[in-house]
């Protein structure tokens, strides 16, 4: 990180920008928003951006502690929208991947946002439009947000009983997950 000096203007606007996009995220979410808080839903995003990942890696990408982590794990887990499994190498490490289920809820929001935001847009001239996406580009990659087109692909959806089925997985996201 730089030591640049921060403009407060540039503060207050993305503050109150911050403002919509937190109510575009909360209708997004649509009917799973009686299911699936804002946070959850979060964990589903970097699961889905990240690829599977330790439970206690996810609590950092959170920024949540990893018992907090845990009981939001737990929720996801019995709705079916992840999967935990013992990573192979470490059985002392538990693995969380979005289930194709959970896969659904964010492309669904996704889908949803996209028009919301596509809406909002529909209001500003395209050079306005242009220099909006430049800079909201600028500032996902300062806070490390990965775009929808590096993803991974969609999990495959193999039993969580099966024996070595998180190590297979994980090899095959070997090159995506972070």
């Amino acid at each position: 990180m730089t030591g640049h000096v921060v403009d407060e203007a540039a503060v207050d606007a993305v503050l109150t920008a911050s403002r919509t996009l937190v109510a575009v995220a909360t209708m997004s979410l649509g009917a799973a928003a009686e299911d699936t808080t804002i946070a959850q839903y979060r964990a589903l995003v970097v699961l889905a951006s990240r690829g599977p990942q330790r439970q206690v890696d996810l609590a950092g990408a959170l920024e949540v502690t990893p018992s907090t982590a845990g009981r939001m794990c737990d929720r996801l887990l019995r709705k079916g929208l992840i999967r935990r499994h013992r990573a192979r190498a470490d059985r002392r490490a538990v693995r969380v991947s979005i289930t194709p289920a959970g896969r659904q809820v964010v492309d669904q929001a996704t889908a949803r946002r996209r028009e919301l935001i596509a809406g909002i847009l529909r209001g500003l001239p395209a050079r306005r439009q242009s220099a909006v996406a430049e800079a909201l580009q600028a500032f996902a990659e300062a806070a490390g947000e990965i775009p929808d087109s590096q993803w991974p692909a969609d999990p495959v959806d193999l039993p969580a009983a099966s024996p070595g089925a998180g190590a297979q997985r994980e090899a095959a996201q070997a090159g995506v997950t972070q």
